[in-house]
């Protein structure tokens, strides 16, 4: 059953050709701008990482990766769900610095993913991570890379309506944070989605704090990995999306786990288990780097700022038969 919702009156501002040309002029400049402002230098990341690694993202923990055997070299393998663990091995064998980081495309399928309007198969993304020290460990370091983020994107929105006048996207540079407590204190009757929506409205651009933990209520705001952000300083960014009248999340991003935060939360989810991985054992024996880093989707930044309905609009994914009906009718190409 399609989960699609079209706007009433919604037609697409520019054509499938333009569409493809807006596409490629966020995806460059904003990579400039976001590299820039973060001091991160691109690198080439894989698609796929060993079964017995522990390097794929577990995501809530329910979620089935993609996996295949791999005759030649007699091992199994996963497509990865996010490189939030590779990238801070990588940052520790390439021997980057305090202060500089990375930054890549990744791509990534989701089988078990529920699609909608804002959701895909299909992930494409700005995964990077940089290195900080034990001092940067704190929730205004964190604001300050959020609010350097933010700018980049708001710059570029900027870029975009320049070079292509018939997009109007108003984005706020202004950032208002909460913590997921504040927000079910404030809504208390509230869903999770209801009280992002409710908050991003209000203030247009937002960074929900503190993400993974049980809430008051007994319950998280969101499903977190225990092995990669430290619920304490972690957060998603949030703007809202004017054609769908929702919050639109852009960014999920945080301070990563130091030995002390990951054998914390391994105990609180379960996930014991997970300490005899390669990449656990080096967290929880100080061998890698202390990192903050996060994932920006490229489909959901070009999205917002051109203000389309459908995330099917700006990248190539696979649909039902009722959304591609529904999107037909509405005169919304899916590329």
């Amino acid at each position: 059953m399609s989960r699609t919702q079209i706007p009433a009156g919604y037609r697409p501002a520019l054509d499938e050709y333009q569409t493809q040309l807006a596409i490629a002029y966020v995806k460059k400049h904003f990579q400039h701008e976001f590299s820039c402002n973060l001091d991160l230098k691109r690198v080439s990341a894989p698609l796929f990482v060993t079964t017995d690694s522990g390097l794929n993202d577990n995501l809530s923990g329910v979620e089935r990766p993609v996996t295949f055997d791999i005759p030649d070299v007699h091992q199994n393998a996963e497509v990865v769900h996010s490189l939030a663990k590779w990238k801070r091995m990588a940052l520790a064998r390439y021997g980057f610095p305090v202060g500089g980081g990375l930054y890549t495309d990744m791509n990534a399928i989701r089988r078990d993913e529920v699609t909608d309007n804002l959701h895909s198969i299909y992930v494409d993304q700005w995964d990077w991570e940089k290195v900080i020290t034990r001092e940067n460990r704190n929730p205004d370091y964190l604001r300050s890379v959020v609010r350097a983020i933010v700018d980049a994107i708001v710059a570029t929105n900027e870029q975009l309506k320049a070079a292509f006048p018939q997009l109007h996207t108003v984005l706020s540079r202004d950032v208002a944070f909460i913590t997921s407590q504040e927000l079910e204190d404030k809504y208390p009757n509230m869903t999770a989605k209801e009280r992002e929506n409710a908050f991003v409205k209000e203030h247009k651009t937002a960074f929900i704090m503190q993400i993974g933990g049980a809430l008051r209520s007994g319950k998280p705001h969101d499903s977190r990995a225990p092995d990669y952000d430290d619920w304490a300083l972690n957060g998603d960014i949030f703007f809202w999306h004017e054609t769908l009248g929702c919050a639109m999340e852009i960014s999920s991003m945080g301070i990563r786990v130091d030995a002390e935060s990951l054998d914390r939360q391994l105990k609180l989810a379960g996930c014991e288990q997970r300490r005899n991985l390669p990449f656990h054992q080096m967290l929880l024996n100080n061998q890698l780097p202390l990192t903050i880093g996060g994932g920006i989707g490229q489909s959901r930044l070009c999205m917002l700022m051109m203000g389309c309905a459908h995330i099917g609009e700006v990248q190539a994914s696979l649909w039902d038969d009722e959304t591609h009906k529904a999107c037909a009718d509405a005169g919304i190409m899916l590329l």
